[in-house]
């Protein structure tokens, strides 16, 4: 026995010797205060792909006090990150070049070296943001809250990793995040109201919305042509009504201010040729004989818009003209198909945004069948979808399970496009910071977990007072019943809402205040999260609320943060309402 043991011992001995010499020394990043490691990325590199490594030196600067050296040479010796597809990039991995457009992206370790490469407009800037953030746990979660560890070393594993955006055109209007090219760069958001370069690239655009009053505007035309606006009720209207489009000079007029928009703004992927914002459509006998052979309202716009598409199309034939399908035209219509340069702008304004679309809900169920519908015949459909409440900004409103889920239905029915239409108006929204981020995160990949996403925002931007926040969310969350509803106008005597949640609400959040006293960035935070029970104690008790002092605390944080309480309605004038009605 002591034989056979002797013998296993030695050769266990040289099976380590042996796979210590065949196996390469580990490949740290950074240890110890040093990195072997430099950032290579070629002189002819786009400019969002010179902005990637840079930052990518700058953060790994900060998270280890490291500077790895920055350089152009593709012949550098030693071990380095390539930042960019190249020739090298090309004989190290076989792979083809992706189009400048491409977003999608891969980073792979070859031998010791560390590859990121895609698109050169944004895929291979994604791709640097997303191995800093996946492998090294930087996180951008608001323009003024970047989260990055600190580590003393990190060796890099063996990786290939690729992704690709489930959804082509990003945007959502937190006024919390507008205006901040960097962030934006950083959650993968690639389309805004206004085309923009900068040093992240470009940001896509959509042009306008409602224009067709734009075009054919009543003061313009309406004493001179009263003919060109609907009829309704027997007279042509004088106010902000839809255009007769069966009228042959409405055509030719829409026609010539679209494609003149066009010549002078040419940033813009998609113009929009879209109906006013009312149900109020024209109802001669000419509008009605084509709504009667198309199908509806839908198939007259259709019709219209399609004539103006085929003009667009020998000009700017790489352009898009956008049509809303929008309350009274959101029916597909039939015996007719969008030209294929028109993109059909979806908009689910009558949801129920308490439950999924696919979860079945009774709500939610036209609403299935007409994006169905749009979907075996428009050519592009590209989605405006709402997630906060405009009655009440500042209220709990709880949707954050129906955000991933929502997108993911979307994509499943060809939408080139998501608008998450939010609180565009000012800060001070419930949630508005971490609903921002965590859309962003999910118009990327929608299958994500969103209470995942959530956990790594509250962990990363409420400090000690985390765990309380979080608890809070899943209250709010809790409010969602099988049989509850809402739709993007509820207030505050919903049936979600009762005095035992604010109750349970202000303890959670008290707490969470306690947790972070003598912090006076993560204060206001959670402050900021505390309006939303002090907005609906107020409004449910004014009384009581001028009495207690709450109505003080969110008169301070209104005033604080300028912050609407619902859309279009000034802070100042609820402020002066609210005090006047005793």
């Amino acid at each position: 026995m002591r034989t056979t043991f002797r013998s296993l011992r030695l050769a266990s001995a040289a099976l380590l010797m042996l796979w210590a010499t065949a196996t390469p020394a580990a490949d740290w990043l950074f240890r110890k205060g040093k990195s072997k490691y430099q950032i290579v990325v070629s002189a002819e590199a786009s400019t969002s792909e010179q902005t990637a490594a840079r930052e990518l030196q700058q953060y790994i600067r900060q998270i280890s006090g490291v500077e790895l050296p920055l350089t152009d040479n593709p012949k550098a010796r030693g071990r380095r990150i390539l930042v960019g597809y190249s020739p090298l990039v090309a004989e190290l991995t076989g792979e083809p070049a992706p189009a400048s457009g491409d977003e999608s992206f891969t980073y792979r370790t070859v031998g010791h070296d560390l590859l990121i490469w895609g698109g050169s407009q944004r895929g291979t800037m994604y791709g640097v943001f997303t191995f800093l953030e996946r492998e090294l746990g930087v996180h951008w979660l608001t323009p003024d809250c970047t989260v990055v560890p600190s580590l003393a070393d990190w060796q890099l594993p063996q990786l290939n990793h690729s992704e690709a955006p489930a959804i082509s055109y990003r945007y959502s209007n937190y006024a919390v995040a507008e205006g901040v090219p960097a962030w934006s760069a950083h959650t993968k958001e690639n389309t805004k109201w206004s085309p923009a370069t900068n040093e992240y690239g470009n940001l896509e655009a959509y042009w306008s919305a409602h224009t067709m009053g734009q075009f054919v505007p009543v003061k313009e035309f309406y004493a001179s042509h009263p003919e060109y606006f609907a009829l309704r009720d027997g007279k042509r209207s004088s106010d902000y009504a839809q255009l007769c489009l069966s009228n042959p000079q409405v055509l030719q007029i829409c026609r010539e201010r679209l494609m003149k928009v066009m010549r002078e703004q040419p940033g813009y992927r998609i113009y929009s040729l879209s109906q006013n914002d009312n149900y109020s459509f024209c109802q001669c006998p000419q509008c009605a004989a084509i709504e009667q052979q198309y199908g509806g309202h839908s198939g007259l716009i259709v019709w219209f818009v399609n004539q103006v598409a085929d003009a667009v199309r020998a000009e700017f034939p790489q352009k898009y003209v956008g049509t809303f399908a929008y309350q009274y035209s959101r029916q597909p219509p039939t015996g007719i198909v969008p030209r294929e340069n028109v993109v059909i702008r979806l908009c689910s304004i009558e949801c129920c945004f308490a439950h999924p679309l696919t979860a079945g809900c009774p709500q939610n169920e036209a609403f299935m069948r007409d994006m169905q519908g749009w979907a075996s015949i428009a050519p592009h459909l590209f989605i405006w979808d709402y997630i906060v409440d405009y009655a009440q900004y500042m209220a709990p409103w709880p949707n954050f399970q129906v955000l991933g889920p929502n997108i993911e239905a979307f994509r499943r029915n060809k939408a080139i496009g998501i608008f998450e239409e939010a609180q565009y108006e000012s800060a001070g929204a419930e949630f508005d910071e971490m609903k921002a981020w965590t859309v962003n995160q999910l118009l990327w990949n929608p299958l994500q977990d969103v209470d995942s996403l959530v956990s790594i925002f509250t962990g990363g931007y409420y400090g000690k007072a985390a765990p309380r926040v979080m608890d809070y969310y899943r209250l709010c969350q809790s409010l969602v019943k099988p049989d509850v509803h809402f739709g993007i106008y509820i207030n505050h005597d919903h049936e979600i809402y009762s005095d035992a949640f604010i109750k349970k609400a202000f303890a959670l959040l008290n707490e969470a205040r306690y947790l972070v006293q003598g912090d006076e960035v993560m204060t206001k935070r959670v402050d900021r999260v505390r309006m939303q029970p002090l907005y609906l104690h107020c409004m449910r008790h004014p009384d009581k609320a001028r009495q207690d002092g709450t109505w003080r605390e969110l008169r301070h944080l209104i005033q604080l943060y300028k912050a609407r309480h619902r859309e279009g309605h000034s802070w100042e004038k609820f402020v002066k309402e609210f005090e006047a009605d005793k």
